[in-house]
């Protein structure tokens, strides 16, 4: 089996990381404490990290900048590959928009952060659900459609929504700055979006943990970044 390791049962998982290093470090906190939990409470995950400069990877607009960030993250994929992982993630939702490419340049697979959303919901039930995160995320079809094809009907993107959650993402939580008002804003869009139909929410951005109660809140919500951690951490564990 790829990645398999010598003498064990689990396996090395490469993460491209530093998108932000707030969530690489969330990451790094959920798939260790899965694999605690489920290994032995001595154990800890066998992983690669390579943390990105983010600030070559911020706001992202032209097909050109996304040509850049699509080298930038091909070559991260490759240095883990050669250095050992059997399996890769990407530690960004928005940068799943140039996984086809990156995931075309290497030989392990890499794990998709929608898919592994959508695998739940659907496990779940979830047939209506609205979709929190940046704008390329939130407006564009490369994370909607992964959804949609595990039957959920999504709601269209509020254009305010999408300008409060780009400022709130880019200029607070990336820079790791958690604010009262930040909190009080996402609990206000996911009241609106109750009323609006949603019976779920996907928090599409590895960051918007800080400032949403997943466990606690008027609707489910679907947290990509703790679901996306415990794939990777079942991988590791050879549960796929």
């Amino acid at each position: 089996m790829a990645g398999g390791s010598e003498g064990g049962d689990v396996r090395k998982l490469g993460l491209i990381g530093g998108m932000s290093w707030v969530s690489t470090r969330t990451y790094y906190e959920h798939i260790n404490r899965i694999v605690q939990h489920r290994a032995d409470r001595r154990s800890s995950a066998p992983l690669l990290i390579e943390s990105l400069d983010f600030a070559q990877l911020y706001a992202l607009h032209t097909e050109a900048d996304w040509q850049r960030a699509t080298g930038i993250l091909t070559d991260s994929a490759r240095r883990l590959e050669a250095a050992g992982a059997g399996a890769l993630i990407i530690g960004a939702n928005s940068m799943h928009r140039v996984y086809e490419a990156v995931a075309a340049a290497v030989d392990v697979p890499i794990l998709h952060i929608a898919e592994s959303v959508g695998e739940r919901m659907a496990a779940d039930g979830v047939v209506s659900a609205a979709l929190l995160g940046t704008g390329n995320v939130m407006t564009e079809s490369f994370y909607r459609r992964r959804l949609v094809a595990h039957g959920i009907d999504l709601l269209p993107p509020d254009m305010d929504n999408v300008e409060a959650l780009d400022r709130i993402i880019y200029e607070e939580l990336m820079v790791g700055r958690v604010t009262r008002g930040a909190q009080r804003t996402l609990k206000s869009m996911i009241t609106t979006l109750e009323q609006e139909g949603a019976s779920a929410v996907v928090l599409a951005c590895t960051e918007l943990e800080q400032v949403v109660d997943v466990d606690a809140n008027v609707l489910p919500i679907y947290d990509s970044t703790r679901i996306h951690a415990q794939r990777a951490a079942e991988w590791i564990l050879g549960a796929d």
